[in-house]
């Protein structure tokens, strides 16, 4: 029978508090991810507002925590509100200057948003005109519409619309639409039979090649829409069986397996270069993702220099207006007020820690990449967090949520922050060299080669050897795929 006993013990235990939970979340975000929170904050807090157009958000921010300064921790109560002095005691809402809110006139204010939709439907210049820009047919649209103009029964109706909803955005049947069709639960489900010739009246819409299972299924029906008598035709359709010779430009062992001469494999071979892999991708809505640098690099007198992109500072401060209200609540009967304006004070402060870490790290980079910008990548230096960390003295971790997502605009073009990061290989002199800058030279042997004799990865790693640069052939072959640049074999001219 086991017995049951009771001990005390004491232990250490280190907890982030919210404040330092906040400051390493905002740290971390990217300046788009770091606006949507703002502008969150800025909608659920009645304790924050927004800076006047004409100030900076640096200077804000700054100034504010001076001001949060003059508020204790343990006066969150009546009297320590008192203790705040507003910088200015007039204010605005909706453009209308008011001293405080028991003196406004509630009755002469504009409605809120009322001015915005009247500009909007009366023809104003300033009116957003992306609200009337139409937009484009996506390629199940495209699609749908050709099955409403042809005459089909009903089965076969509902059959083709199904192999359109599983085409994915290039126009590829990547799914099982029989799958499709048993999610669906029909009373009478669709046979083999019926998918099959839903699939076939697809293949025959517009682009030519949608609905094709893979590559050489799209390409064979792209040729099948050609006309009969064009050069190469029938060739180029026996080549799509064979399109992985094709792509190591193996003519020899295409001309044995298909009893055909070099020249018609040319003929066949530019045809086939003619047509499209992805038939959805002229319907198919480009993604593009917006980077917005957090730090900007300028040269002033000879010199670089790393400044926060003003686009990106918020510009926050307190409300006066929330805070003379809680301020004439002397006996403290509402924490959830007070719990707020705790929680904007630490968020401007947090805003300002955030930017100060970013431009220590960006001036850091600047001054160890100093060649980078006079050379290019080819003289970027081997460097690590740790070393930044250590100048700095910050923890490696909190540095990586610094360097993570953040981008820097240089006279060079826009590069992320751990670009400037690169591991160190060996020289034959003793030296060392980043693994970014052999990636350059990479690079800038491939686009020098003759493109008749091109190099392969073992006259690579050659090369560098003989400029002192010590990788093996598996390295070169690693950052070459990394650059996405082909092998030899497929870099030959035909």
């Amino acid at each position: 029978m086991t017995q049951s006993s009771f001990s005390i013990a004491a232990r250490q235990q280190l907890s982030a508090s919210p404040q330092l939970q906040q400051a390493m979340r905002l740290l971390q975000m990217s300046a788009l991810e770091f606006q949507e929170e703002f502008q969150q904050e800025l909608a659920s807090n009645p304790f924050l507002e927004e800076g006047e157009p004409g100030e900076q958000g640096a200077e804000v921010v700054a100034e504010q925590a001076n001001d949060n300064a003059a508020l204790r921790q343990d006066g969150e109560s009546g009297e320590g509100i008192a203790q705040f002095e507003a910088e200015s005691d007039r204010y605005t809402v909706d453009g209308v200057e008011v001293s405080s809110l028991q003196a406004a006139d509630w009755n002469e204010l504009p409605a809120p948003g009322f001015e915005t939709l009247s500009r909007g439907v009366s023809g104003d210049p300033e009116a957003d005109p992306c609200n009337w820009i139409s937009a484009e047919t996506t390629l199940r649209e495209h699609l749908h519409a050709q099955v409403c103009g042809i005459q089909l029964d009903e089965r076969q109706r509902f059959a083709a619309v199904l192999v359109i909803e599983t085409l994915d955005d290039h126009g590829y049947l990547r799914d099982d639409v029989a799958d499709t069709a048993l999610a669906l639960e029909l009373e009478q489900p669709l046979s083999e039979a019926e998918i099959a010739e839903g699939i076939r009246i697809v293949q025959q819409f517009d682009p030519a090649g949608v609905g094709a299972r893979d590559l050489p299924e799209c390409l064979m029906l792209q040729l099948r829409a050609t006309a009969v008598g064009t050069p190469g035709r029938s060739l180029a359709m026996k080549l799509t069986g064979h399109l992985e010779l094709l792509a190591k430009r193996d003519h020899r062992e295409l001309q044995r397996r298909l009893d055909c001469s070099e020249p018609a494999i040319h003929e066949a071979h530019a045809l086939i270069r003619t047509l499209e892999p992805h038939p959805g991708a002229n319907f198919a809505a480009a993604r593009v993702d917006y980077v917005v640098p957090d730090v900007i690099v300028v040269r002033q007198k000879g010199k670089l220099n790393a400044v926060i992109n003003p686009a990106v500072m918020p510009k926050a401060r307190l409300n006066s207006g929330c805070i003379d209200l809680l301020r004439m609540s002397r006996d403290g009967k509402y924490p959830a007020m007070q719990q707020q304006l705790q929680e904007a004070r630490w968020l401007l402060r947090n805003i300002e820690q955030r930017y100060v870490t970013i431009k220590q790290v960006a001036e850091a980079i600047v001054a160890r990449q100093r060649a980078f910008f006079e050379y290019g990548e080819i003289a970027l230096k081997p460097l690590l967090l740790r070393e930044i960390a250590d100048e700095l003295g910050l923890h490696e971790s909190t540095l990586s949520r610094a360097t993570s997502k953040k981008y820097m605009a240089t006279p060079r073009g826009t590069f992320e922050f751990k670009h400037f990061f690169s591991r160190k290989l060996s020289t034959d002199t003793g030296g060392s060299c980043s693994a970014t800058a052999v990636r350059a030279a990479i690079k800038e042997m491939i686009e020098g080669e003759n493109r008749d004799a091109p190099l392969s990865d073992v006259s690579l790693a050659k090369m560098l050897t003989e400029n002192g640069i010590c990788v093996a052939r598996r390295t070169v072959t690693k950052y070459r795929n990394q650059l996405k640049l082909p092998p030899v074999e497929m870099r030959c001219q035909p």
